[in-house]
């Protein structure tokens, strides 16, 4: 049977990261961030709190051991992300700012119908009257 959107997701366990975790996708997130940020490893460590042998483990995706959600939240933070963003990323569930599908969609039509309105605008100007 399939999740929905109402499934939660499966905790973390004490012991070392769950099935399901995007580790390499949390550690692209951060690499970015912080290539955009300029920030290295020792600065986000300062800035955040967290230890620059923690931050090289995230930034590497290869995590062994459990992270804790207060060390992602204080990453976040340091990051000008919203707190839950890179546990977002981990459980790979859409940020919560996210438009849904069907705003995706009304936004859409609505850019359709604004270059259709133009391309019409830019024939009248073309035609002979």
């Amino acid at each position: 049977m399939g999740t929905t959107d109402s499934t939660p997701a499966r905790p973390h366990t004490a012991h070392g990261p769950a099935d399901g975790e995007e580790w390499p996708a949390v550690a692209d997130a951060l690499n970015r961030r912080m290539a955009a940020r300029r920030i290295g490893q020792q600065e986000l460590a300062d800035v955040s709190g967290v230890s620059v042998s923690t931050v090289r483990a995230i930034q590497r995706g290869a995590t062994h051991r459990r992270v804790q959600n207060a060390t992602l939240t204080a990453l976040c933070r340091a990051l000008d992300w919203p707190d839950d963003h890179l546990l977002r990323v981990l459980l790979a569930e859409p940020p919560a700012d996210a438009p849904t599908t069907a705003e995706l969609t009304a936004q859409i039509l609505a850019a359709v119908l604004r270059i259709e309105s133009h391309v019409e605008a830019i024939a009248r100007h073309f035609t002979p009257a």
